[in-house]
């Protein structure tokens, strides 16, 4: 069969072929006919219709039995996300007054392809199938990136995802437009940069951010790490540790079994599928993390007596996350955990000498890492590994020993996090009332009760109370 026909005999066009009767007058185009010649899955499915795109999104939901709305006001463009057909469909009002026009109109040649739903072969003015075949990303013109600077950032994100080569052509585009990728909206700007990361070649999407020239404009405080020296325990400045630690978080990921046991490596798993915000997972958010939790080490570096410090990098580096996201305006709780990670990612390093933890200690650092206690030990894993210096931390001896303790604190941060802290044996207004206590007292003793139970010190209310009163 041809492309064509392939693409439309793929459950998801299938479908959308029938609720139209036919599906006469619409096009597919861009990601799902690129996707369906590399031989993907046809999850995404873009449609580009003539005139009004709403009867036609709301024709495919009454069919599908789903729920249509409108995505775009500006781009005229509506979805319906069918789960039941294993994706969601877009349906675009064309960009002229043809399909020809469209495509010419779109960001790269391997996007403006497009077939008819209906009848017919594919339509490729701008031998975007050839360039896929021979591994090129090209700006269909000259004036693509002025059109939506986006894509600017999309030419990183397309490039690293699908394994393509930049073509000569586009770099120098992107290079005489690359000051004006911080123009689109920050939503914009964070769904692309969360899209590379979570892709499948973070480190090369981040390597495409420099040559394009882009870093500095859309990240610049990540620009900002490049030529800051470390001490004796680092081999590489911030810029090449940050890199580092994102290789080593991949690595982690890759091999969860290694790092907190063959038992527990499918629970960790699960837990960073778990959804988390803005369309992102545990597990990118990671990946984020480990790209920001050293970017205030250049406004807090200091060098005495040649010992080069970076005091205070874990909470200037909080306060940078925040207005980094608020620039790519991030959800409250997106930007709360790439703080936490930053704010926390020194505190197992200092415990492991105390190793073995007493319960206590174990509780002490699951109640201040909340709620990001396991994402935050497996980052101080990567953050270790990445230390390959002369200095003392970077001994095999401590690596090892921090890599032991993190195995077990992800245990037990596993475990707080399915079944939560022990359920109090008293009470606060009953221990206001047994002690004659209030206000934040009553809170002191709860989190000393809570502590005692975690170690198993006290297993009854009679306990609970001969504790408090002592």
């Amino acid at each position: 069969m041809s492309l064509a026909e392939d693409l439309r005999a793929a459950p998801l066009p299938a479908a959308a072929r029938e609720a139209l009767d036919g599906g006469e007058g619409v096009w597919v185009a861009g990601g799902a006919v690129r996707d369906a010649a590399l031989g993907r899955d046809v999850t995404d499915l873009d449609l580009a219709v003539a005139g009004d795109p709403r009867p036609v999104a709301k024709a495919l939901a009454r069919a599908l039995g789903e729920h249509a709305f409108e995505l775009s006001a500006e781009f005229g463009t509506w979805r319906v996300v069918a789960p039941g057909r294993g994706g969601q469909i877009d349906i675009s009002r064309l960009r002229g007054d043809s399909i020809e026009a469209d495509l010419a109109a779109r960001d790269f040649t391997v996007g403006a392809v497009a077939v008819p739903l209906g009848a017919g072969e594919a339509l490729d003015p701008f031998e975007g199938l050839l360039d896929l075949e021979r591994g090129v990303l090209r700006a269909v013109g000259p004036a693509s990136f002025g059109e939506d600077p986006l894509r600017l950032l999309r030419a990183a994100r397309l490039a690293a995802e699908l394994n393509l080569r930049i073509d000569a052509e586009t770099v120098a585009l992107a290079h005489a437009a690359a000051a004006r990728a911080g123009e689109p909206s920050g939503e914009r700007q964070l769904a692309e940069l969360r899209r590379l990361l979570g892709g499948p070649d973070p480190l090369r999407g981040l390597e495409l951010l420099d040559e394009l020239r882009l870093t500095a404009v859309v990240l610049p405080e990540l620009e900002g790490t490049k030529g800051v020296e470390q001490g004796p325990n680092h081999h590489l400045d911030v810029h090449g540790h940050t890199l580092e630690v994102l290789a080593q978080t991949l690595a982690i990921e890759a091999d969860l079994a290694r790092f907190v046991g063959e038992e527990r490596a499918a629970e960790a798993a699960a837990y960073f599928a778990e959804p988390l915000a803005d369309e992102i997972d545990r597990r990118v958010a990671l990946r984020f993390g480990a790209l920001l939790h050293d970017i205030a080490k250049p406004v807090t570096r200091q060098e005495r007596d040649g010992f080069v410090g970076f005091k205070g990098h874990d909470v200037e580096g909080a306060a940078a996350i925040a207005e980094i996201m608020q620039r790519l305006r991030a959800s409250w709780r997106l930007t709360r955990h790439l703080q936490a990670l930053a704010l926390h990612h020194l505190r197992l390093g200092f415990m492991v000498r105390e190793a073995p933890l007493p319960p206590r200690r174990v509780h002490e650092y699951l109640r201040a890492t909340e709620p990001v206690a396991v994402d935050v030990t497996l980052l101080t894993v990567a953050d270790r590994l990445s230390a390959r210096g002369a200095g003392p931390i970077a001994a095999p001896e401590k690596v090892q020993a921090h890599l032991d303790l993190a195995r077990e604190m992800v245990a037990a941060a596993l475990d707080w996090h399915r079944e939560g802290p022990p359920r109090p044996l008293l009470r606060g207004d009953e221990i206001a009332a047994e002690l004659g206590i209030e206000g934040p007292e009553i809170g002191q003793k709860l989190a000393e009760l809570e502590a005692a139970q975690y170690a198993g010190e006290v297993t009854d209310r009679d306990g609970a109370l001969g504790l408090l009163r002592g």
